[in-house]
C-alpha cells in the first residue's frame, strides 16, 4: 500500500503539514488553526514534539477528528508517544544520530503497542540538520545534528537509510531554528534518493518555503511560524497550490 507521502508525490503534488505541539495550543487557537488548515488546503496534520509536558495530546486528536480529508498523523517524541486516536505514526529513526536509543531502542519498546493499535506505520529516516542553535530534538536525543554545509554527509546518510527499507527521509533543522536546511544539501539528497523528502524547521517566510520546495521538498512542514501568525499558513496554501500548477502543465 502506497503511504500518504508516497501518493502525493505520485500525483506530482507539493505536500504541506503543520506541526502542532501539544503542549502550545488551546482549544482556541487549535480551531482557529483548523479553520485556516482548510483554506489553505493542508495536507497533513503531524502531531507531537520531542517533549511533551501537557495532557493536551486527546484534546488535540479529537478536535482534529472532526476535520475532514486531513489525516492526522504522529510526530512521536519518544514511544510513549503512541495514540491510537490518530490515524498514523511517523516511525522515526534518527539517522544523523549515534544514539542507539532512537535509532531502534524506542521503536523496540513502543513495537508491541504499535502492532496492537492499527496505526499506519510510516518508517521515517529522521534527520537533524544544524539550523544555528541547539534544539529541543538534539537536546533530547543527545545527538549532534548534520553541519548544514556538508550534503555529502546528508546524502550519505539519507542513501545508508533508502537501503535500509525506510519509506521517507526528514530533514529537519528544528522547532525555532535560526536557519532552514540549506537548499543545495535538500537538492543533494532529492539527487540520489528516490524517496520522498520532508523538511521542516525554520520555514518561516514564504521565500524560505518556496526555496525547499524548488530544491526538491516533496513536503514541507511549518509549526512555530503558524504559532506566531495563524495567517501564514493561508500563505502557504496559496504558494504551494503554485507548484501544483505548475506541475499539472
Amino acid at each position: 500500500m502506497p503511504t500518504i507521502l508516497e501518493n502525493i508525490v505520485a500525483l506530482k503534488k507539493k505536500g504541506l503539514a503543520i506541526l502542532i505541539d501539544p503542549d502550545k495550543v488551546d482549544e482556541i487557537s487549535l480551531n482557529e488553526l483548523i479553520i485556516n488548515a482548510i483554506r489553505a488546503k493542508v495536507d497533513l496534520f503531524l502531531v507531537g514534539g520531542s517533549l511533551i509536558s501537557s495532557d493536551n495530546m486527546d484534546m488535540v486528536l479529537e478536535t482534529l477528528s472532526s476535520v475532514e480529508n486531513i489525516p492526522k498523523i504522529l510526530f512521536p517524541g519518544n514511544g510513549l508517544h503512541v495514540n491510537k486516536k490518530a490515524d498514523g505514526i511517523l516511525l522515526l529513526s534518527l539517522l544523523s544520530g549515534r544514539n542507539a536509543d532512537f535509532l531502534i531502542g524506542q521503536h523496540v519498546v513502543a513495537a508491541p503497542a504499535l502492532k496492537r493499535s492499527g496505526l499506519d506505520i510510516l518508517p521515517t529516516g529522521y534527520m537533524l540538520i544544524d539550523g544555528g542553535k541547539q534544539t529541543t530534538a538534539s537536546y533530547m536525543s543527545g545527538t549532534t545534528p548534520i553541519p548544514n554545509n556538508k550534503p555529502d554527509i546528508a546524502v550519505a546518510t539519507a542513501m545508508a537509510g533508502e537501503m535500509l527499507g525506510l519509506k521517507l527521509i526528514y530533514l529537519d533543522a528544528g522547532s525555532g531554528a535560526n536557519s532552514p536546511v540549506k537548499p543545495k544539501l535538500i537538492d543533494a539528497v532529492k539527487s540520489n534518493i528516490s524517496l520522498p523528502i520532508i523538511v521542516g524547521g525554520g520555514i518561516n517566510t514564504t521565500a524560505k518555503a518556496r526555496q525547499a520546495y524548488e530544491a526538491g521538498a516533496d513536503m514541507i512542514v511549518v509549526g512555530n511560524a503558524t504559532e506566531k501568525d495563524p495567517n501564514f499558513i493561508i500563505e502557504l496554501g496559496a504558494l504551494r497550490n503554485e507548484f501544483i500548477s505548475k506541475n499539472s502543465h
